[in-house]
């Protein structure tokens, strides 16, 4: 019944969202764009909020996105099954979808990524709703190097960002696995770490942190948390054909954290 609820729930936000878009064909309204906030937005998160279901039953997401790069519907219908397997929340998830105004960037900054959201962001959690925010930009994650280019960033205790642009770029092609499987681990990933994992605030059961790649990432290169998860490193590290799963390590942590 519960996971009913969830899909329809989707369906109907998703609906609304559309709706709001089409609306008499006019563009999305620009508010003023504030100052880089000092603190992340919805500081006080903590993974276990995320997991448990002993502070919020609920949780809804803010997704928005630029220049029509909007999410594949079978992703986000993956990636709340994906929720629904790892986290309690007995009320149900929802995604509310909306398109922002075009910011003008090829490239985003950290800074850039937190001014955007504290301009657009309209959910946060209270005392008794927990939100998190997606941001699909339309350009590049301005702190790429020349060997690594991130796929998605999360940056905040409930926030992350998904660089579609540069998932376009590194799937869909010869030898390249599907743009809907790489922006689906993406999200999964990123959600991941909103999660604590890893051993970033969920403590790890078993070491399994990657100390050779970047930080807080599991050291199993089939695992889900793997680093390459969330690089153009993808396509050499997984299966063109699927999306890789969380391993075992990571799963008992975020059981022993309060989730599934």
């Amino acid at each position: 019944m519960i996971r009913f609820l969830i899909h329809f729930s989707i369906l109907l936000a998703i609906l609304i969202a559309f709706v709001r878009c089409n609306n008499g064909g006019t563009d999305p309204v620009e508010p003023p764009i504030p100052e880089v906030p000092e603190q992340n937005i919805n500081d006080n998160v903590t993974p276990n909020d995320f997991l448990s279901d002993v502070k919020y039953k609920q949780l809804v997401i803010e997704a928005v996105y630029l220049d029509g790069q909007q999410l594949d519907s079978l992703s986000i219908y993956k990636l709340v099954s994906f929720l629904d397997e790892r986290i309690h929340k007995p009320k149900g998830i929802q995604l509310f979808y909306k398109p922002i105004p075009k910011t003008g960037k090829t490239s985003y900054s950290l800074e850039d990524l937190k001014t955007i959201e504290a301009s657009y962001r309209e959910k946060l959690t209270n005392d008794t709703l927990l939100t998190a925010w997606i941001f699909i930009t339309n350009g590049d994650y301005a702190g790429n190097s020349a060997d690594e280019k991130k796929l998605g960033l999360a940056y905040g205790a409930s926030s992350f960002a998904l660089f579609k642009k540069t998932i376009q770029e590194y799937s869909g092609g010869e030898n390249q696995p599907t743009t809907h499987n790489v922006e689906t681990t993406v999200l999964k990933h990123e959600f991941g770490h909103l999660f604590g994992l890893v051993n970033n605030g969920t403590p790890m059961i078993n070491n399994h942190l990657d100390s050779i790649h970047s930080s807080n990432h599991c050291s199993n290169p089939r695992c889900l948390m793997y680093y390459a998860a969330e690089t153009n490193n993808f396509s050499s590290t997984f299966s063109t054909n699927s999306t890789p799963a969380l391993r075992s390590d990571c799963i008992e942590d975020l059981r022993n954290n309060g989730g599934k």
